[in-house]
């Protein structure tokens, strides 16, 4: 089962001024399989590209990001369409295709992780583990907005994961939606998933107390287990 590690990665950006910036900094952690981690900080903390770090979005600048023993940033061709099978990814932004249906939009997803004709049945899976069976012929303008972040998540699971990286899944959502949604992923993680969140919603991170870790300025300040919103030590 995979261990996903980071040794002293960072991550820089060009200003307006050209003046070279960090975005991360010295990023150095270890997450065994079936942790649940929740990623805190403030806007502009730096956890949007620690995510994409951790799943070969973007490539570090100094350091590295290991998947067991292979650093993630040397994959390509094949190699890289296997990792893809290993992270199931939601972004803040919406991956959703708005002129395609919601089942079209996790075929797609589904056959660019290679799973060919296995894609269908994995997308009505999918569909039914976020609760949401009936909604495949629908476009993504016909939904709430809670449905589309489960469809969002949905799209993540069709190729069953070992690793979820989410990334502000339950922003803006009414409570009852994002209990749902913590609901889910605690059954996903009983079952064996690595689940990697970063959220806001201090009074659920509250109520789970798992490993909550926290960047402030792009720097790791905090990695506390059974944590709670903003404990750092």
């Amino acid at each position: 089962m995979p261990v996903l590690r980071m040794e002293n990665a960072s991550k820089r950006y060009k200003t307006d001024k050209k003046q070279v910036q960090y975005a991360v900094q010295d990023l150095s952690l270890t997450v065994e399989q079936g942790e649940f981690v929740f990623l805190i900080g403030s806007s502009g903390a730096g956890k949007s590209t620690m995510l994409k770090l951790m799943g070969g979005e973007i490539a570090p600048d100094e350091g590295a990001v290991y998947i067991d023993e292979t650093n993630i940033a040397r994959l390509f061709g094949p190699w890289k369409v296997r990792l893809t099978r290993t992270f199931g990814i939601v972004s803040q932004q919406s991956m959703l295709i708005r002129k395609r249906t919601i089942m079209e939009n996790l075929l797609v997803a589904g056959r660019a992780s290679g799973m060919g004709r296995k894609s269908q049945a994995a997308a009505e899976k999918a569909l039914g583990l976020v609760g949401l069976p009936g909604v495949g012929d629908c476009f993504p303008a016909q939904l709430s907005i809670g449905e589309v972040r489960r469809v969002e998540l949905a799209r993540a699971l069709i190729n069953s994961p070992s690793i979820l990286l989410l990334d502000e899944l339950t922003a803006n959502l009414d409570d009852d939606t994002i209990w749902d949604i913590i609901h889910l992923l605690y059954e996903l993680n009983n079952r064996g998933t690595t689940i990697i969140m970063a959220t806001h919603a201090s009074q659920y991170v509250n109520i789970m107390r798992r490993r909550v870790v926290t960047l402030v300025d792009g720097r790791l300040i905090g990695d506390v287990k059974n944590g709670k919103y903003g404990d750092i030590v």
